[in-house]
């Protein structure tokens, strides 16, 4: 009897000791995945972050969300940023211009930019394309001129932080002032846009028979013989007169566009000011000429342009000044965030949610611009708030009380 009782003893250790090895062993094994599943982290100094070759390090600085890409991200989103840093940049007498198009942005199908820089007295040729210009003056100062269907005409000086617009086919021209010309961006209304093939005004004369723009002008062909053989695009000539003699001998006969070709955002009031900035929406609703709608953003230092989306147009962004980023969610799980700063091109396909983010410690300024006359978009905060609680919570599970508070009004800029 006393044997067996031994025996169960010594069965009842052993079975004990091999439970404990496995307990061991399983605690071991839970510690190993555990270490497993730590693939990021703050520093990147894990084996599975570390980048041994040699990389792009200024570029890898600036791009911090593609090389460290948020957990959120999920690929799949192609890339939706292009720098004019990037592009080929035309250089003439009078200044130079560079341009990002669809051929540089694949995404950017229905819009097109220019940066253009004109010294004292540089021209950009009068001229005219099949889309419509929209334009906001980056520095310094120049004066436009237009001429409308009717044969009215627009003459203006413009300066930093002012609009134009140049609807499709209306000839024009723009030229820097004093006292150090001017930088401007450009938007147009097609991906496709090539500012090195326009319609020029010396290409299209000296393209046709000397016999008939005699005949065109009533005058004889000898008159045209100084007319260039070779576009002249960028050049330099005096400064034009002043401003009220060119108006009055512009609008001789026929007058002014009923409409203003420019616009001063610096006259109107925000749309919407916050604590995290202000935003002002420039549309066909207070700029009748426009047939392209704005929107001129200012973030502070950790402000939002909250979570929305744009119903009825895609969206072409240019970066002012100031850091940020971007992330653009898309149908079917697919991510990506970008970071962006001064000079830099982002673009938004339409219905396509994204937010932009202040991640700088100045502020970040940034356009919005749209192919369409009417600015239109819809706020997640909004949709949410206008939803009954009780079928968004069985959504999120954030709690009815989370919702309620939620602003009944679109924030656009965040915090409140």
């Amino acid at each position: 009897m006393e044997q067996e009782k031994d025996q169960a003893k010594v069965s009842r250790r052993r079975f004990l000791e091999a439970s404990s090895a496995m307990l061991v062993v399983a605690a071991g094994v839970q510690a190993a995945q555990g270490q497993e599943k730590q693939i990021r982290s703050a520093d990147h100094h894990l084996p599975n972050e570390s980048q041994p070759v040699q990389n792009n390090d200024p570029l890898d600085k600036e791009n911090p969300s593609s090389v460290w890409a948020p957990p959120t991200d999920s690929g799949g989103q192609p890339p939706f940023k292009y720098s004019f840093s990037l592009s080929h940049k035309r250089q003439e007498e009078g200044g130079w211009t560079r341009q990002v198009t669809v051929r540089d942005l694949p995404i950017s199908k229905k819009m097109a930019g220019v940066q253009m820089r004109l010294i004292t007295g540089g021209i950009r040729e009068l001229h005219w394309h099949v889309g419509a210009e929209w334009a906001l003056m980056l520095y310094g100062n120049a004066r436009i001129t237009a001429v409308d269907q009717e044969g009215r005409s627009h003459v203006s000086d413009v300066t930093k932080g002012d609009l134009w617009i140049f609807p499709g086919g209306i000839p024009h021209s723009i030229q820097g002032l004093g006292p150090d010309g001017c930088e401007f961006l450009l938007v147009f209304n097609d991906g496709n846009f090539n500012e090195f093939d326009t319609f020029l005004l010396t290409d299209w004369m000296t393209h046709t028979p000397p016999d008939v723009l005699a005949k065109n002008f009533g005058v004889p062909e000898s008159t045209f013989d100084k007319v260039p053989k070779k576009e002249l695009f960028i050049f330099e000539r005096p400064l034009p007169r002043p401003l009220a003699d060119e108006q009055k001998q512009a609008e001789a006969g026929t007058g002014r566009v009923p409409h203003s070709f420019d616009f001063k955002p610096v006259e109107m009031k925000p749309t919407k000011v916050s604590h995290g900035g202000e935003v002002k929406i420039i549309d066909q609703k207070i700029w009748p000429a426009t047939n392209i709608a704005a929107a001129i953003v200012t973030l502070k230092p950790g402000g939002l342009r909250e979570l929305h989306w744009h119903p009825n147009e895609d969206e072409w962004q240019y970066y002012v000044v100031g850091k940020g980023r971007m992330t653009v969610f898309s149908a079917g799980g697919h991510a990506r965030t970008m970071d962006f700063q001064g000079g830099d091109v982002g673009y938004i396909d339409k219905s396509v949610p994204h937010y932009i983010e202040n991640t700088g410690d100045t502020d970040l300024t940034f356009i919005e611009v749209f192919p369409t006359p009417f600015y239109e978009d819809i706020s997640l905060a909004e949709w949410l708030a206008h939803t009954p609680s009780r079928l968004v919570d069985q959504h999120i599970q954030v709690g009815e009380d989370f919702l309620a508070k939620i602003p009944k009004k679109e924030m656009i800029i965040t915090p409140e």
